[in-house]
């Protein structure tokens, strides 16, 4: 395969785990709360590529592993926090009733159930790579 077709692959594939993570991410927030929000397709494909990635990639434990997705989430929804809720004045989310925030952006209850989620991800990480055609390998 020339370096062309090659780019070409790799973009269609992280297109797809992108919007795929959107659409899931988009699902889980009407399923727990109700509602979503448009900007919320965006923070999830951006939070799938990265899970799948540190799954992928990491060679640590599945606990570190999820400890690490958890981090990385929680650091993507607070900087989309900043931009959205606190700069834009969007109001998408408010953590700021929960115990532990950080800033009404972040929480640590939710912080713990990403971690917990990248667990789910992984399989349709996994699925979706080997799906497309990509030549990444997530881990056990």
């Amino acid at each position: 395969m020339n370096r062309r077709n090659f780019a070409a692959k790799k973009f269609g594939c992280e297109f797809s785990l992108f919007c795929i993570g959107g659409a899931l991410y988009n699902l889980l927030e009407l399923l727990w709360r109700g509602y979503t929000h448009w900007s919320m397709f965006i923070v999830g494909g951006i939070c799938f590529n990265i899970i799948g990635r540190i799954h992928s990639l990491c060679r640590k434990g599945m606990v570190i592993r999820c400890a690490l997705c958890a981090l990385a989430v929680t650091a993507v929804e607070f900087a989309s926090g900043y931009l959205l809720n606190m700069r834009l004045k969007m109001n998408v989310w408010d953590y700021s009733g929960m115990m532990l925030n950080i800033k009404g952006q972040v929480c640590l209850l939710y912080s713990i159930l990403w971690g917990a989620l990248s667990l789910i991800a992984l399989p349709v990480y996994r699925f979706c790579i080997a799906s497309f055609g990509g030549n990444k390998t997530a881990r056990d």
